[in-house]
């Protein structure tokens, strides 16, 4: 199991689908935990009820129904599905609201959802997923990529309140991939993932909508600089190696 998950940390978002099949084939006995511990790049069903669109995750499937934070109802139908209590739906809608504007913002377009539901330890657990289609046919503005995805994931637990205040566990993951293909440029290909954890004690005076808010916001700042360093960086630094510059080519010519 332990090989398995570390397989999948090291697998491209493009070929994580068809990775995961070939290891639940392989390992049977542990198809839960495999489809709870590795996240796959998100998939979008259309709510027949709203006419919009909805984010699928491990986080809002039951059996092979998927919930909609939209209309809170299964798409296939079904009839003895797992639901959130009215209190937490409630904050289920705030959420839901609150994180379009915060996408917007941030990412110019894309889909999100939110997903809560209550755990073992009289706290809530959290899903905040954004997924962002940067190609020229997809919610790419400036045109640059020709295939682009972003899938974020963000699962928060919340405990329970403790004088007033509440223990927040972020999980966050992030899958990046992108494909050139112009001419000054050529064909380039970059995938990649990236996943980090935070734990903070908020109090309660400002809800917890605002808390997780700000863990979300300070995380995903994190994850870009990552990536940034990390993937595009280092790619940048390769391929510079490989095929200097024209100007840095003559500099190291001997003067004839």
């Amino acid at each position: 199991m332990e090989a398995a998950l570390g397989l999948m940390r090291r697998m491209p978002p493009k070929r994580m689908e068809t990775a995961l099949s070939a290891l639940l084939s392989l390992l049977p006995d542990h198809s839960s935990d495999l489809l709870s511990q590795v996240d796959q790049p998100l998939q979008v069903m259309v709510d027949m009820e709203t006419g919009k669109e909805f984010i699928l995750c491990e986080y809002n499937r039951d059996a092979d129904s998927y919930r909609s934070p939209l209309s809170n109802t299964y798409h296939p139908p079904l009839e003895d599905g797992a639901y959130p209590s009215a209190e937490l739906r409630k904050l289920e809608i705030e959420a839901n609201e609150v994180f379009a504007v915060y996408r917007d913002q941030y990412y110019e377009g894309g889909i999100s959802s939110v997903y809560m539901w209550e755990d073992e330890h009289e706290g809530f657990i959290a899903c905040f997923l954004i997924k962002k289609d940067g190609s020229k046919s997809g919610h790419g503005r400036r045109g640059y990529l020709q295939e682009g995805a972003w899938d974020a994931i963000h699962v928060i637990q919340v405990g329970p309140e403790e004088e007033g205040t509440a223990h927040y566990c972020l999980t966050s993951t992030v899958m990046l991939s992108l494909t050139t293909n112009n001419e000054s440029s050529g064909t380039f290909n970059l995938t990649g993932s990236i996943r980090r954890q935070m734990n903070m004690q908020f109090p309660l005076s400002e809800g917890h909508l605002c808390n997780m808010g700000r863990m979300i916001e300070e995380m995903e700042g994190k994850l870009r600089n990552s990536l940034d360093q990390v993937y595009f960086g280092k790619t940048k630094e390769m391929v510079c190696i490989l095929r200097p510059p024209s100007e840095l080519v003559q500099m190291k010519l001997p003067s004839s």
